[in-house]
């Protein structure tokens, strides 16, 4: 041990020695030092008002003064036609044709009709569940009409209408809020959850606001592609307080992301007012503060939507970055099946939007000023979309259920051992006690 002790004292001195070294100021040092201090000099001098934090661009102030959360003017509510469907400023005429605006207006009476049908079928027990968009119709079709078919749909719920703009057929809706064996989700979904690949409609997931970091996240995806589409999500203003809200702002605003942000904001969220969901004005305002082009637009003219809609993807897809529409609208339907809206709101406030303002009738009011529609055509337009949507409807009704073996499929790509087992235990179960279950309503196992 002893002989190691000299050789081990040489590297202890060795390894000071060189740490010191590295410690002791270089000449490379004291230039470094000496530019570092000339650069803090020189940004003194030139913006010596003007605050250099990295968070904010902003300037300084001697007066102790807190922002109120009233401290701007509400931003105001872009609109082409009056109530009474009339043209205010010829110059924001779309100038659509009447081939165009008839399957506008089409497309929305259709969705109304599948809405009263579906409706009242879930009121008799024929399906579990349902979601209508009464008086909200202005904004699926005004927005659907605007975009190219390839952009990308992430919906909330209440999109049906644009499933129908992009000509999603009727029997395929049908089949998915019957759950049937003809339903693309082997009826492992909710009714209204619908979904498809043809159409670049992403399938509707129920839990709110999941959505839209998928839309943000799929947007920045189509960027680095080099593609020329955008995606669309869709939410509304009850979504708006998730915290994926935020998230899929900010990072659509920083990553520069192709995504066009749809607000429909019908009033009431579930069941919670906006007086009770928000102190703000409303949701557009939060764009500037993510740094987001934003506008307000009014929900219930189709014109007026499709005009910012269409502007949102210009920029969209030409500036790649993002956009926020908040869409003012009225829900005048209950939220969806399982709730009661009377609860919460007053029977006259709904008439007043059904009577009053609704985008329907007022697209109605403008194709009857153009001598493009009249009572004739209303009439057997409605015993043909009321046909139509009856056929289907009775036809999806009478299909089977959906195997139940499809419960364990569609997660693996290969089945896991242990699900080949419940698999096989499901099957000997059924058999064994198939008395107990409506087996003649399903498709084999």
């Amino acid at each position: 041990m002893a002989s190691l002790r000299p050789v081990f004292s040489r590297r202890i001195l060795k390894l000071v020695s060189s740490f010191n070294q590295t410690l002791a100021p270089s000449s490379s040092f004291h230039r470094s030092l000496s530019l570092s201090h000339n650069v803090r000099q020189e940004i003194t001098a030139v913006g010596e008002d003007k605050p250099l934090f990295p968070g904010a661009s902003s300037s300084y102030t001697e007066k102790l003064k807190f922002l109120g959360g009233d401290v701007y003017d509400p931003i105001p509510v872009y609109r082409v036609m009056n109530k009474m469907g009339s043209i205010i400023d010829p110059s924001q005429d779309p100038g659509l044709d009447q081939a165009f605006v008839e399957k506008m207006y089409k497309s929305m009476t259709k969705l109304n009709a599948m809405d009263k049908i579906m409706y009242e079928s879930q009121r008799q027990g024929r399906i579990s569940f349902y979601m209508t968009s009464y008086g909200e119709e202005g904004t699926h079709i005004g927005s659907a009409a605007a975009l190219d078919d390839k952009d990308i749909i992430y919906g909330q719920y209440r999109e049906g209408g644009v499933l129908l703009w992009r000509d999603f057929p009727l029997e395929k809706m049908m089949n998915q809020c019957y759950g049937n064996n003809e339903d693309a989700g082997k009826g492992r979904q909710m009714p209204v959850h619908y979904g498809s690949k043809e159409h670049s409609f992403a399938a509707i997931s129920s839990p709110l606001a999941t959505q839209m970091p998928h839309a943000a996240g799929a947007a920045f995806a189509l960027k680095r592609a080099g593609l020329d589409i955008c995606t669309v999500c869709y939410f509304g203003d009850g979504a708006a307080s998730e915290g994926d809200a935020h998230a899929a702002l900010n990072f659509a605003a920083t990553l520069d992301a192709p995504c066009i942000f749809f607000c429909r904001n019908n009033g009431y969220a579930i069941s919670t007012p906006t007086s009770e969901q928000y102190r703000g004005d409303g949701i557009a305002c939060r764009g500037p503060a993510y740094g987001i082009t934003s506008i307000r637009v009014d929900g219930n003219d189709v014109f007026a939507v499709y005009n910012a809609t269409k502007s949102a993807r210009e920029i969209a897809v030409t500036e790649s970055k993002p956009v926020l529409i908040e869409a003012m609208t009225y829900r005048i339907g209950h939220h969806s099946t399982s709730d009661d809206s009377s609860a919460y709101r007053s029977v006259d406030e709904v008439k007043y939007w059904d009577k009053e303002d609704h985008p329907i009738g007022r697209l109605r009011n403008y194709m009857l000023s153009k001598d493009w529609w009249d009572v004739d055509r209303e009439k057997a337009w409605m015993v043909e979309v009321k046909k139509e949507v009856m056929q289907k409807f009775q036809a999806a009704e009478k299909l089977k259920k959906p195997s139940p073996q499809y419960m364990l499929t569609d997660v693996f790509d290969k089945p896991s051992k242990r699900l080949s087992q419940q698999a096989e235990e499901l099957k000997k179960h059924v058999q064994q006690y198939k008395e107990h279950y409506p087996t003649d309503k399903f498709d084999e196992l």
